[in-house]
């Protein structure tokens, strides 16, 4: 009887510790934790301003008012961070990320790399709605899309699950333009620096990206921007609609599936299968810090303009866009495989 005692007074021992983990309150779990805030680009890029940005409200957001501790983790245009939140990762709400709008299209189109199911992520928000803008340096004498269509114009880009890298190459395919594309730029920032030092001419970048790094190059002539695309068109932008640009439903259709990405904003994301407490602690969180006066006043500093979409619309978004028809697909995914 002595020994039957003993041992359930052991089994106790052991199973109340992880009862008591398991009914903790977030305020107690979240208190003086330092939370993970994975960036899928290097330092100085747009993600890495609305990464750290978020940060550094976010926490005040979580019941017991953890610290983001922002780690950048570039690789193949976000991919590798994608790939480490989807798998590596904690499940717990201990680790959240900003991944490249294109990236989850990456499965979908067969990108090298892409090592996760999109629309099995945790979709936490976007704190903006993007519009894309290629845009060439005065230098390079190109002023118009035509111009790009006559003649070559190089153009840095920050990997395969980018719009740097996925828009020139589908313009390229679709409209017969002639973007010379160069790889192996860990950030936009860096492209910046190269289009100053005359090593490449052009981008095609988030608007307010470039607003944000180079705030006067558009409105001084510094560059010309050459195209715009996005879900609908943006007033502020004096350049031609990426969609008036099609001249067949087909070639519409490719460009539509292309630019789909830029409805996704600049998504912020967590793993997939966490606990269901932990996902509605993060994405309120998200929501309310999108809503946050210090915060709204924080980006606008920097010249990034708060528009948010809630988790729930991306993660519509991604399933709309993962209906999108077979052969449609299949065509962007050759464009993006040619070298």
């Amino acid at each position: 009887m002595k020994k039957l005692l003993s041992s359930l007074v052991l089994c106790a021992a052991v199973v109340l510790p992880g009862a008591s983990a398991s009914a903790q309150s977030p305020a107690d779990f979240y208190k003086d934790k330092k939370l993970n805030m994975i960036i899928g680009f290097g330092p100085g890029g747009g993600y890495d301003q609305w990464a750290r940005v978020v940060a550094r409200h976010m926490g005040k957001h979580i019941p017991g008012n953890p610290t983001f501790v922002p780690q950048n983790m570039p690789g193949a245009g976000s991919l590798t961070a994608a790939n480490h939140i989807y798998s590596v990762a904690p499940k717990d709400g201990t680790t959240i990320g900003i991944i490249a709008r294109d990236a989850p299209l990456a499965p979908l189109t067969g990108a090298e790399g892409g090592r996760f199911d999109a629309l099995k992520f945790t979709w936490l928000g976007s704190p903006t709605a993007e519009t894309n803008v290629c845009i060439a340096h005065k230098n390079s004498g190109m002023k118009t899309l035509a111009d790009v269509q006559a003649k070559e114009l190089i153009i840095g880009d920050t990997g395969p699950g980018t719009g740097t890298y996925a828009y020139p190459r589908v313009l390229n395919a679709i409209l017969g333009t002639k973007f010379k594309v160069v790889g192996g730029f860990p950030a936009s920032s860096d492209v910046f620096l190269a289009m100053e030092r005359g090593e490449v001419h052009g981008i095609c970048e988030s608007y307010d990206s470039v607003m944000g790094k180079r705030p006067d190059w558009i409105k001084d002539g510094t560059v010309n921007v050459l195209v715009q695309g996005g879900a609908e068109p943006n007033t502020h932008i004096k350049a031609p609609f990426i969609f008036d640009l099609a001249k067949t439903e087909d070639q519409k259709q490719a460009l539509v599936f292309t630019y789909s990405g830029q409805g996704i904003g600049r998504p912020f994301v967590a793993p997939p299968d966490m606990p269901a407490d932990k996902v509605k602690v993060l994405q309120a969180a998200f929501d309310a810090t999108m809503k946050d006066p210090e915060f709204i006043a924080d980006a606008a500093k920097q010249k990034l303009e708060v528009e948010p979409v809630p988790g729930d619309k991306l993660a519509a978004i991604l399933k709309s866009i993962y209906a999108t028809p077979k052969p449609v697909v299949e065509k962007i995914g050759k464009i993006l495989e040619a070298k």
